[in-house]
């Protein structure tokens, strides 16, 4: 089922989500099948369960390439639950982005270049992976939203945020816009 998507200004986008306690339960493996028909729907390369009104360290991302972002390389498709993400380095590198909580905007946002993540799948079975580039920013944008962040907050240059037919009227975006 598509689930409507929350959008920048709802308070419940800014709380700290609970920990998931039980695994494959039917409730759960039911709201993982939601978030992917609303993440495919809207195009998204991730979505996070508070994204949906549902307050859960849940977060989902990957699958293919993204109409969003085609420039990028693809993530694996993930379901990642309770995650705990520890930087690699301090390098840090700025791209755009988006996000399904912010229609038509997009910004310039510094993550880390790499970073590894561990918590669960919907099963309960550990997951651990090292993550560069694209699939690091997509972890990173979507556990933010696990603890209230939103991407505007980490904007740092706001000439560098704004509406996306305005940013880009061509419709291109580069790396290095």
């Amino acid at each position: 089922m598509i689930r409507d998507v929350l959008r920048m200004g709802d308070p419940r986008l800014l709380r700290r989500a609970a920990p998931v306690e039980r695994f494959a339960t039917p409730e759960l493996l039911a709201l993982i099948q939601d978030m992917r028909d609303t993440m495919a729907h809207l195009n998204g390369a991730g979505l996070a369960a508070p994204q949906i009104g549902v307050d859960l360290r849940l977060v989902i991302f990957g699958g293919g390439p993204s109409p969003r972002y085609p420039d990028a390389s693809s993530v694996p498709d993930t379901v990642l639950i309770n995650p705990v993400l520890t930087p690699l380095s301090e390098d840090e590198e700025g791209g755009w982005e988006g996000c399904l909580s912010v229609p038509g905007l997009r910004g310039w946002v510094p993550r880390w270049t790499e970073l590894h993540y561990a918590g669960f799948d919907e099963q309960g079975r550990p997951l651990d992976r090292r993550a560069t580039g694209f699939h690091a920013r997509v972890v990173q944008h979507e556990c933010d939203h696990l603890d209230g962040v939103l991407y505007p907050m980490r904007v740092r240059d706001f000439s560098r945020f704004g509406y996306t037919d305005v940013l880009f009227p061509n419709g291109m975006m580069t790396a290095d816009d």
